[in-house]
């Protein structure tokens, strides 16, 4: 028979890598709202569901009820979730003293080789939204970015892709 080690080493996974707590004033709000939402508006409406669902009788037989449930520890689990992140992060909402460089919150305009332009804002892993240009902090592009300034060069080396920085810009 195997040993423990051997049975379970295709389910291991190890912890994912601490994320930065810094985000944005939105951002901050935005998990806060998530937060409300969830605890006075949505959780009472399923709350509710699952108690008329527990009312009709067997429980082991009850599609509503065992759905409900299942909703129920989701939502639990992704408020606890909120409320912990919400103690955890860090706001930034001053502008850095150095403006030409670039840092969190910052909006980095980039040219690669092909002469294509990307826009970016560096913002906390909460916030994430590539659709909106927003990439995490701890992104590997990110972090090449930090410190740079106007016309500096980053290379990504995974991706075998470089960018010049054509501007930073710290509006919202």
């Amino acid at each position: 028979m195997k040993d423990a080690k051997q049975r379970f080493a295709g389910r291991y996974r190890p912890p994912s890598p601490k994320r930065s707590p810094l985000i944005t004033p939105a951002g901050a709000q935005a998990l806060k709202d998530e937060l409300n939402e969830l605890w006075s508006n949505k959780r009472p409406v399923i709350t509710q569901a699952v108690k008329e669902a527990a009312a009709l009788g067997d429980r082991s037989e009850n599609a509503e009820y065992i759905y409900g449930k299942k909703m129920l520890r989701e939502m639990d689990s992704r408020i606890r979730y909120l409320q912990k992140r919400i103690d955890q992060v860090k706001v930034v909402d001053c502008l850095p003293t150095d403006q030409n460089k670039v840092y969190f919150g910052a909006w980095v305009t980039l040219v690669d080789d092909d002469g294509h332009e990307r826009r970016y804002r560096i913002v906390g892993a909460d916030e994430l939204n590539p659709s909106q240009g927003y990439i995490s902090i701890d992104s590997p592009l990110a972090l090449a970015l930090v410190g740079k300034q106007l016309d500096d060069r980053v290379e990504l080396v995974s991706l075998n892709k470089g960018y010049d920085i054509i501007t930073i810009d710290y509006t919202l």
